[in-house]
Formats: structure tokens, C-alpha cells, sequence
């Protein structure tokens, strides 16, 4: 065998080597995993203990940086990892122990929300009545007049039956509070501030006949345009007959929900919209897990 090849085979099987010690968890995996009591008893310990640094939310804060920020490639991955953060503490930086503070448990639960911010809104779902949000959700909030659930609701806007398993919590309150507003990518990849979503404009098009029909565009090239209307017909018009098309500024997305419900009301509509689809992170764990 000549150098070249035997260089080849060292690197080939360095990559291999580096790859299963990636994949593989670093210590045992957090005994609060999946435990949606303890993980909000982590958020809780998070909030009294941690944000004064660290900020809310996985944002950054004052001192230390974020813990859930998009883009950020994170030193400590692993369940291990992150409770040893917690509880001993981070070598040569401001980052404090807190075994004296803490139990095991209680790290680990903190532990378990840091996981949970990583991920997205399912995996550390807002704590509220579900039953009440979800009466909310196509009562009062009027979301469904728009919105598809599960296979109910209008066809007018996105589908949200898996809104959880790809946004942030902390997403879901811009796109319920704020103008400006869109995700990119995956659940894990979404920035904290979202510029304008452009993927529903909404237009107002005269027909041929004088009447008018408003709704969201869909598609459009120098010959054609499609519509879903607000009545969720699909319309498909020739640019050249219709009288007039008028594009309007803002979106069909209210973005008053904390004016439009009580602080009660909005924190149980959150509840339900963080529990909606499925978690990337317990997937990820069940692939891991044997059979």
C-alpha cells in the first residue's frame, strides 16, 4: 500500500471516528426530558435564576449570551454538558456554579428548558389552558376564519396544524403582536427580530364584470394571476381582462391579539398554538434511542 492511499485510509477513518463521536451523546440523557411539569418548573428556576444574565426567552441578555439564538454554534450540546455548565460551571469565564444554589434536579430541569429553547415552541410549550385556548383559537380570536387546524378551518392562510413543530415561541408572539413578521428556514433557524412576511400579499382585483374579489395572491407572472379569495375560491384571471388590481399594504394578520384578549386569554391562546405539531427534538431523540 503506498503513502498516498494510506493517508487516505487514516483520513477517511478520522472523519468516520469524528462523525459516531458526534453523533453520539455526550453522558446520560436528562431524566426530564419530555416531562412538560418538570420542564416548566425549569422555566421557572430559568427566570429566578438565569435571565439576569442570560435574558428570557434564550435571548441574550445584559452579561451573557443567548442560549437559544439562531446561527450561534453552541460549546455544550449535550444533556450532560449542559447540567455540568449549570451545576460546576464554565472554566475562565463569568459563568458561576451553582451547586450550592441548586439540587441535581433542579439543574437538570433547568437543563431540560435550555434543550426545550433550542428547539422549537413544542418543546417547551407556554404554560395556560389548552381547552380554553383552543375555544379561543375559533371563537373570539376568529383565527380559523383563516387559518386550517387539523383539517378544520379556512384554506385563506398558512396551515398551522404543525405551527409548534416549526416556529419559536417567541416567533408565534411576534406574528400574533407585530407587523412585521416572518420565519425563515427551520424551527432552529429563525432570527428574533422577522422582517415583513411577503408569502400572503393581499390584493383586490376588478373583474371583468365590475365586481371585485379580495383575497391573498398566490401566484403571478406578466401574463396571469392566481388568487385565493377571501370566499376560498381559487381564482385564475388573465391579466389582461381584469379592469384594475390594487395591492394592499398590510396584511390579512391581525397583529393586536395582546389589545384584541386579556393577558389571560393571550397566554391560554399561546398555549394552545405551542402545543400544535411535532417536536424535531424528541424525533431527533427517538432516532437515537434503540429499538
Amino acid at each position: 500500500m503506498n503513502r498516498s492511499l494510506l493517508v487516505t485510509v487514516a483520513l477517511v477513518s478520522l472523519v468516520a471516528l469524528t462523525a459516531q463521536r458526534r453523533a453520539e451523546p455526550a453522558g446520560p440523557a436528562n431524566p426530564f426530558n419530555g416531562n412538560a411539569a418538570a420542564i416548566e418548573e425549569g422555566r421557572g428556576l430559568y427566570n429566578s435564576n438565569c435571565t439576569s444574565c442570560h435574558g428570557p426567552n434564550g435571548v441574550a441578555g445584559e452579561t451573557a449570551p443567548g442560549l437559544a439564538e439562531p446561527g450561534r454554534s453552541y460549546g455544550r450540546n449535550s444533556d450532560q454538558e449542559i447540567f455540568d455548565a449549570i451545576k460546576n460551571g464554565i472554566p475562565d469565564t463569568t459563568m458561576p456554579g451553582q451547586a450550592g444554589k441548586l439540587s441535581d434536579d433542579q439543574a437538570w430541569k433547568i437543563a431540560a428548558y435550555v434543550r426545550g429553547l433550542r428547539g422549537t415552541a413544542i418543546d417547551t410549550p407556554s404554560p395556560g389552558d389548552v381547552a380554553r385556548g383552543e375555544q379561543l383559537f375559533w371563537g373570539k380570536g376568529q383565527c380559523g376564519t383563516c387559518h386550517m387546524m387539523h383539517g378544520k378551518g379556512s384554506v385563506v392562510g398558512p396551515d398551522l396544524s404543525n405551527i409548534a413543530g416549526i416556529r419559536k415561541t417567541q416567533s408565534i408572539i411576534d406574528a400574533l403582536t407585530k407587523k412585521r413578521h416572518r420565519v425563515f428556514g427551520s424551527g432552529g433557524a429563525q432570527p428574533h427580530a422577522l422582517p415583513l412576511l411577503d408569502q400572503y400579499p393581499v390584493v383586490r382585483v376588478t373583474l371583468p364584470d365590475g365586481s371585485t374579489v379580495r383575497g391573498v395572491l398566490r401566484n403571478e407572472d406578466a401574463y396571469s394571476l392566481q388568487m385565493m379569495g377571501l370566499d376560498e375560491k381559487l381564482y385564475m384571471l388573465d391579466r389582461a381582462k381584469v379592469k384594475d388590481i390594487v395591492r394592499e399594504p398590510d396584511s390579512l394578520m391581525p397583529s393586536d391579539f395582546d389589545k384584541r384578549l386579556s393577558k389571560d386569554e393571550f397566554g391560554d391562546l399561546l398555549a394552545f398554538l405551542t402545543r400544535q405539531g411535532t417536536s424535531s427534538l424528541g424525533m431527533a431523540r427517538a432516532r437515537r434511542s434503540p429499538d
